[in-house]
């Protein structure tokens, strides 16, 4: 059997490319339908696999320490068996990157936005210091597919066994990680000598499906991702982190933990992330700005991610200010650019 991915790019796109990928940046585009692929999202079971995330790779007896001394989730206390979604902020509370983080075998894996993957690595080396861990970058080595829609968790199921329900659980057989995500979705992690086998078995009853497909599923399900446009913009509760369960509140000092407890504690957030539509021809790009009618040529919110939506136009998730999300028009780009159509998301937003 041939390896699925090796450390060389073109290997991994070869594979993609015979299955009927079309590439684009490194990127699976799609599979020759790209509205087909779109509307199955809905509807059907997918698989996408998903190069526009990255992978880091902690080991080292103090890589528990370190992470909890630099991350908002609680590391301390994170089980084997389940994953957490968290923050790696700036000083003053901003968040640089946010993340799923697990563990596997003897190492914490961190899955975040692949532009953000050296930049985090190369920050956060500058405060190892004398403790004894090692970062790596693991992008290369670890295969991560997305499955999502009703057949998915069968399909998984037959693929490694019995799946835990809750939130972020890991099952695991065979050298593969299977983590649930919101949904019902499940992401699915491995090394780069099992994925073939599991892309093909899968690929039979889940349709192929572009990267922007599993975007739209994120912000349909109200999980943000930062890159490098909106880095250092938002405090975690912007971007509802605390409602995904990346921010522990109870854990001790990481970097901009102050401002972020504060923030919590005065309960005075003026913009939210929100979940809406926009009629536009062309896809609105991360750091956007974002105008309303109120108050003009004043921004009042920044796109954060956006993808194509299967009921036309783009769905975004922005940080938008609360109030004139709720009382004024908002527009995209200009006083004058196409209107937000807002939607609810699939948490309770305070």
């Amino acid at each position: 059997m041939r390896p699925f991915f090796t450390a060389v790019s073109v290997s991994k796109n070869s594979f993609l490319a015979a299955r009927g990928a079309r590439l684009e940046n490194d990127l699976v585009r799609d599979f020759g339908d790209p509205a087909g692929e779109l509307t199955a999202t809905t509807s059907a079971g997918v698989l996408a696999e998903l190069s526009q995330f990255g992978v880091l790779a902690f080991t080292g007896d103090d890589a528990r320490a370190f992470l909890n001394g630099q991350l908002s989730c609680d590391v301390a206390n994170l089980a084997n068996d389940a994953g957490a979604y968290g923050a790696y902020c700036s000083a003053k509370g901003r968040v640089l990157a946010n993340f799923l983080l697990w563990r596997e075998a003897l190492e914490f894996r961190m899955l975040l936005t692949r532009s953000l993957v050296l930049p985090v690595r190369d920050r956060l080396q500058k405060y190892v210091l004398r403790a004894k861990v090692a970062i790596q970058e693991r992008t290369d080595e670890v295969v991560v597919l997305g499955a999502a829609g009703r057949p998915a968790a069968d399909e998984v199921a037959g693929w490694i066994g019995q799946l835990a329900p809750s939130p972020l659980a890991i099952a695991r057989k065979n050298g593969f990680a299977a983590i649930a995500v919101p949904a019902g979705r499940f992401l699915l992690t491995a090394r780069t000598e099992s994925a073939q086998a599991a892309w093909d078995r899968l690929s039979r009853a889940l349709r192929p499906v572009g990267a922007a497909c599993w975007d739209w599923l994120e912000i349909a399900n109200g999980v943000p991702w930062i890159t490098v446009a909106t880095q250092d913009r938002f405090v975690p509760q912007m971007v509802n982190l605390e409602l995904l369960g990346g921010v522990s509140f109870q854990k001790g000092c990481y970097p901009g933990q102050e401002i972020v407890a504060r923030t919590q504690h005065l309960g005075n957030l003026k913009r939210r992330l929100h979940l809406a539509n926009v009629g536009a021809d062309t896809m609105s790009a991360p750091g956007e700005e974002l105008f309303s009618d109120d108050l003009g040529a004043q921004s009042v919110g920044t796109v954060v991610n956006a993808a194509p939506a299967p009921a036309g136009g783009f769905d975004i998730l922005a940080v938008v200010q609360t109030a004139s999300a709720a009382t004024a028009k908002v527009r995209l780009g200009s006083p004058s650019g196409y209107e937000l159509h807002f939607r609810p998301l699939p948490y309770t937003v305070p």
